[in-house]
């Protein structure tokens, strides 16, 4: 079962990395800025590597170094490693692990993009799992995620996995949703509740209680009242499609058809599209929230 959540998850996010969905889409770029990005941060670095697929910034809570290794779990486009690259220099580096091809293939295009239009220099993307991260021991000082490990059927194992490749003192600071009550059953098995990062939350106490047993200090969940409805932003955009060996879309959209009025094919469904009906009928703001989460790896 938990594979098949699984292949449900990286189906649908290759899909929206094929999606065109970037800031120029003025839903995605309302869910950014929801969730805590700046306008200055989103035109710093390639529209694509936004996809409105944000809980929270971390790079804007990781107190990122010059010279520091920093590594971005579930990394996308590469929105936050971008932005790491900045903030840790020349000197440092920002790795992106991501399980789905088509994201890797996605963020390794738009690092040819980067500041004056010359590629980035500072920056890895490489194919893997959160919970078996292809990263050897004791080589990051500082591990961030946004809005991925929710989508984890072993949060412990990324615990573990996150705590061996930091070096000592090294430090966590992660964008995530976690719950604050149990979820009415239709939502909790809502595969579109799933891949929208609520259906598989845990409780805040259960995130806290994890990273403890992972060896973890100073361990903090903070709830940050950001509004989660504001993925209903994205719903309806018009992002140009690019071409594409399959349909793509967030549920299954097969209709290609060009528009001859603008030169785009019919839009594709972003990742949060369905959840807007359930956003209807449920407050999902009582039973889940945006954190952000903070521990240390002891020295």
């Amino acid at each position: 079962m938990a594979q098949d959540k699984t292949d449900v998850i990286r189906d649908e996010y290759a899909k929206t990395a094929r999606a065109g969905l970037s800031s120029e889409d003025v839903g995605v770029r309302a869910v950014a800025e929801a969730f805590g990005y700046s306008a200055e941060e989103l035109s710093a670095i390639p529209a694509e590597a936004n996809m409105g697929l944000s809980c929270g910034n971390p790079t804007a809570t990781a107190h990122l170094k010059p010279g520091e290794v920093v590594v971005d779990l579930g990394s996308g486009g590469g929105l936050d490693v971008f932005l790491a690259a900045q903030q840790v220099g020349d000197a440092g580096r920002a790795i992106g692990i991501d399980m789905t091809p088509d994201m890797i293939e996605l963020a390794q295009r738009n690092a040819k993009n980067g500041p004056d239009g010359r590629p980035y220099s500072n920056v890895d993307f490489r194919l893997g799992k959160i919970d078996d991260i292809p990263l050897p021991d004791a080589s990051a000082d500082v591990v961030i995620s946004n809005c991925v490990i929710n989508l984890a059927p072993d949060k412990n194992a990324v615990f573990r996995e996150m705590y061996r490749i930091l070096k000592p003192g090294g430090r966590v600071a992660v964008s995530d949703i976690a719950l604050k009550a149990e979820l009415p059953q239709e939502l909790a098995e809502n595969i579109a509740a799933l891949v929208g990062c609520i259906a598989g939350a845990i409780r805040i106490e259960e995130f806290e209680r994890g990273l403890k047993e992972a060896g973890f200090e100073h361990v903090a969940v903070v709830e940050t009242g950001r509004d989660l409805t504001a993925y209903a932003e994205v719903e309806g955009q018009s992002a140009c499609c690019a071409p594409q060996p399959e349909p793509s879309g967030c549920g299954g959209s097969s209709d290609s058809s060009a528009d001859s009025g603008s030169g785009c094919c019919t839009p594709a469904k972003p990742m949060h599209e369905n959840l807007g009906a359930l956003f209807e009928k449920y407050d999902v703001n009582a039973y889940a929230a945006a954190v952000k989460v903070y521990a240390i790896k002891g020295g």
